[in-house]
């Protein structure tokens, strides 16, 4: 088979490596790719979102199946133009892919089905949202209702940082995706990622991870786009995700479905866990980052098969086969992450840290200059390891970290604290 990834970061760095453990795969090329994509894949230099100029370079190569790895090209409708091209895709389409791309959507869609979600109310302007909020009282949590890089969620802890969050939001501060506000309930427990296959109608649960949003230590400072993952999630037991799934994804899936946008791809089911009862926070249409470092050192070869088996609508002919292992990532960040940050400091080291099945550096946001990886970006490296337990995959992960040379990066050491601790 002859394969396209699309995406630069972290996510498909690992979707790369997982693919090219599978024998079926002849060719991969990634577009664009990163530094560390660039030593394991052929790397094309093609616009992402452009779903007309991603097709005609699908059909020049022969790509049997176009893996949409970030947020952005499903947005940008570039699954509509891939399939209406003749094409096998990984990834749903513009329509449904409003489950991330609008959080009022997906808080609808939660309505029309009577999913558990938070209570909310959607504002277009500031005045209102402000009010609402005061009415309220805090904490309670903000939100860009547009795309936004995983940055647009403020939890306020008083009403006087949710009224900065407003008129930061309004603002422009998070661009086109702070045309308005959706304003949650805040909600209690532990989170949790659950992610499932769906090809339409039928779903098969792929996996589960925990991921550590805040950038600080003991889950402290600003959210930012994961500062690392660990899988499989402890607290998605047997029960918690029969819930999930018969009270939040299946009637969703078949909702949508009903209103003609069914949905084909992987669904990150984004959870808030309290007294065995899970709500749902977030749907995302991809995979997570950094879950999905986790989740590929885990799966391995299989992946391929299962992405294939999805696109093709044969889902009903699938099956997980997980090993009774855990697997760790984590983020090494550029400093100054998620705020201002410089780029362009080399890093050192990733020559001794050769990738095997039990550990791989995946990168984020990379480049090379002068043959060397530098940083290019806010999370910049994933490091990620495999281990028969979870503290065997932390003391991995945290070996390796020690191991690279980058002063100007940080990362967070105590990923895993709430399973290990």
């Amino acid at each position: 088979m002859n394969i396209l990834i699309l995406g630069g970061g972290g996510r498909e760095h690992a979707l790369a490596w997982a693919v090219l453990q599978n024998p079926k795969c002849d060719r991969l090329i990634v577009a664009p790719g990163n530094a560390g994509i660039s030593g394991i894949a052929e790397c094309a230099d093609i616009d992402i979102e452009d779903g007309a100029a991603v097709a005609e370079f699908a059909g020049e190569n022969a790509v049997d199946l176009v893996v949409i790895g970030p947020e952005a090209p499903l947005a940008a409708g570039v699954g509509d133009a891939l399939r209406e091209a003749g094409l096998t895709v990984f990834g749903p389409n513009r329509d449904a892919a409003m489950v991330e791309t609008s959080k009022s959507f997906t808080k609808a869609l939660c309505d029309a089905v009577n999913a558990p979600t938070a209570t909310y109310a959607r504002f277009e302007s500031a005045e209102p949202a402000k009010a609402y909020v005061a009415e309220q009282g805090a904490p309670i949590v903000v939100k860009a209702d547009g795309l936004a890089a995983g940055k647009g969620v403020i939890v306020a802890e008083t009403v006087e940082d949710a009224t900065t969050a407003i008129d930061d939001i309004f603002g422009g501060q998070f661009g086109s995706a702070g045309a308005s506000v959706v304003i949650e309930e805040f909600m209690t427990g532990e989170e949790a990622s659950f992610f499932v296959l769906v090809d339409g109608e039928d779903v098969l649960p792929l996996g589960t991870a925990q991921d550590h949003k805040r950038v600080g230590e003991g889950d402290t400072g600003p959210n930012t786009g994961g500062m690392g993952a660990y899988s499989p999630a402890p607290i998605m037991d047997e029960a918690v995700t029969r819930k999930a799934l018969d009270e939040i994804v299946r009637p969703c899936i078949a909702e949508l479905a009903r209103r003609g946008t069914p949905y084909s791809g992987v669904l990150y089911v984004g959870l808030m866990i309290e007294g065995g009862q899970p709500r749902l926070v977030e749907f995302n249409a991809r995979f997570g980052d950094p879950e999905c470092q986790c989740l590929m050192i885990r799966l391995g070869a299989q992946a391929l098969d299962l992405m294939q088996a999805c696109a093709e609508g044969r889902l009903s002919e699938a099956r997980v086969n997980w090993a009774d292992d855990h697997a760790m990532c984590v983020v090494m960040a550029a400093e100054g992450y998620p705020g201002t940050y410089e780029k362009g400091s080399t890093i050192g080291g990733l020559e001794h840290l050769t990738a095997t099945s039990s550990q791989v550096v995946f990168h984020a946001g990379t480049s090379l200059r002068d043959g060397r990886p530098v940083a290019n970006g806010g999370r910049v490296l994933g490091v990620t390891a495999r281990g028969d337990d979870l503290r065997q995959a932390r003391e991995r992960a945290y070996a390796m970290v020690d191991a690279v040379e980058w002063p100007e990066g940080f990362c967070r050491r105590d990923i895993g604290w709430r399973a290990l601790d």
